[in-house]
């Protein structure tokens, strides 16, 4: 039964395993892996899934030789990936017998195989000791291995595909196309996200590189930020720009301004975007960046409308009813066509689940770019389950997804936060971390987490009588906060925390730098 050698990539097991290809249990009994087509002339009536028999035996032959060889696969490669049943059943014994610290050969495997199955007329000891005796090398496995994965992960395209179709022709009526296309894309992206083996460990030299490399662009760029510049000078100088891969919590109760922020940032980074080509062909982001923007709460017209206002100074109130002058309406005219072409994409959809959420934001990355992500506001989001009675739990499940989306896609991902209402029983109101609604979470996945207050807010629902030394003290204190806001950083995984002052104009809902002179110095907390 000895063979001649093949290739020197390792044996080739062809001429061993012809008769047991021949009978293929899995082509025999497996009709989920067959595509049927539509009989025409010259066209065979079904493919068989992609699959690649050669390469499953040749790895397996040389697990059983030489046990190491699992360990340069099995931090991907899982039983299911293997087109042959057999070869499942093969791989798994051999795994639990390697990590339980025992041999894996055919001696030890075949007591774990029924010994009446049949491999095409050989016993399972003949078919075992052909895999070992027609092993390719260690040096081989992990190539093997990412044969064997991409082809599963090929059959999986396949099943995905097959499942599009039978739903679209057997939908019920009250099935919406939309929910299908989300359904699709939602196996699409976890199949794009398990279809990798490049995860494990990586040499520090190669971490310390990017690390280099983060330095040198941020040496580079103008205001020398390693992150994205938010446009809020004493903001930047503190953060260092709006780091990728950030889970950044931009809290406040009503009124505060939470909102104007976010979308005052947004505006900022987009209408700062250059990009260049590479020379793969992608267009990469050199200087500000393109925006996604989930507005929950607000519509799309509502949210142009503020920002609109803002770039104007022309409030959004005096916008929507449409009393204005003609130098105005010529000047939110002129700045509607200087934005037309920002790379500023608004999703207002309601009642959205964080899935929905990240599928939509992964088609984005893909098919437009993206490099910052803001979120209007978590509260406003749902778990991908049932509705759940415990609200704290279906929170840790959005804040733990936002947070892992903005690893995934590398870009800092704002997600505004509504806080409790024990701040309105204090005296000093400003907020604190604990005072974050469902804060448990919230706290633990972000990496920064960011306050707005204003003192001016409260202050002018306590105005005295008029004529009266308490109201001239009023009007004192009023001077000292009219049109100033404060920023709280109370939480800053690699950085300070601390307040930044910024100006505030409430009329068109503006943020903007306060002048040094005079400035309250910055408190640290």
């Amino acid at each position: 039964m000895a063979l001649s050698p093949g290739p020197a990539a390792g044996l080739d097991t062809r001429p061993v395993f012809a008769e047991l290809e021949a009978y293929s249990p899995a082509m025999a009994i497996s009709d989920s892996n067959i595509i049927k087509l539509a009989p025409e002339a010259g066209t065979p009536a079904y493919r068989v899934a992609p699959h690649n028999i050669e390469a499953e035996q040749g790895l397996l032959g040389a697990i059983l030789v030489n046990n190491d060889a699992f360990y340069r696969v099995s931090d991907f490669l899982e039983p299911k990936h293997f087109f042959e049943p057999i070869h499942q059943l093969f791989f798994e014994t051999a795994g639990s017998l390697i990590r339980a610290g025992k041999i894996a050969t055919p001696v030890t495997l075949k007591t774990f195989v029924p010994a009446d199955t049949d491999l095409g007329g050989m016993t399972v000891a003949q078919y075992l000791a052909r895999l070992a005796a027609e092993a390719t090398t260690i040096i081989n496995a992990q190539d093997y291995g990412r044969t064997v994965y991409d082809l599963s992960i090929r059959r999986d395209l396949i099943r995905v595909g097959e499942d599009m179709v039978n739903v679209a022709f057997d939908a019920p009526v009250d099935f919406a196309p939309r929910a299908q296309i989300e359904d699709a894309e939602k196996k699409l992206y976890e199949l794009a996200e398990s279809g990798r083996y490049d995860g494990g460990f990586q040499k520090f030299s190669r971490a310390l590189t990017t690390a280099v490399d983060m330095a040198a662009a941020a040496y580079s760029r103008d205001g020398n930020l390693s992150g994205l510049a938010s446009g809020l000078r004493d903001m930047d100088t503190k953060m260092g720009g709006l780091q990728p891969s950030d889970l950044i919590i931009l809290a406040g109760r009503p009124a505060m301004g939470k909102t104007a922020l976010a979308t005052n940032i947004a505006f900022n980074i987009a209408r700062n975007w250059r990009g260049e080509v590479q020379a793969d062909g992608q267009m990469k982001s050199v200087d500000g960046g393109i925006v996604g923007f989930f507005s929950l709460e607000m519509s799309a017209e509502q949210l142009a409308t503020r920002i609109l206002s803002e770039r104007t100074g022309i409030s959004s109130s005096s916008i929507r009813r449409g009393g204005i002058s003609e130098r105005d309406f010529e000047k939110i005219r002129d700045h509607s066509i200087e934005m037309q072409n920002l790379p500023f994409y608004v999703d207002d959809s309601g009642g959205i689940s964080i899935s929905q959420l990240t599928a939509r934001a992964r088609r984005l990355k893909r098919q437009k770019g993206l490099d910052l992500l803001i979120i209007d506001y978590i509260q406003l989001l749902s778990g991908s389950g049932k509705r759940s009675d415990n609200r704290v739990q279906e929170i840790t499940e959005i804040t733990t997804g936002l947070k892992a989306l903005a690893k995934e896609l590398n870009v800092p991902i704002i997600a505004l936060s509504q806080l409790s209402r024990q701040v309105e029983n204090r005296d000093d109101k400003r907020p604190q971390l604990a005072d974050l609604r469902e804060s448990g979470s919230i706290e633990q996945d972000a990496d920064v987490v960011l306050f707005v207050y204003r003192e001016e807010y409260y202050l002018q629902s306590k105005e005295p009588r008029p004529g009266t030394p308490e109201h001239e003290k009023w009007m004192l204190d009023m001077s000292l906060v009219h049109g100033k806001a404060e920023v709280i950083i109370g939480k800053q995984r690699h950085g300070p925390t601390g307040t930044i002052n910024l100006h505030f104009d409430a009329n068109v809902t503006r943020f903007g730098d306060l002048a040094h002179d005079g400035q309250v110095p910055e408190r640290f907390g």
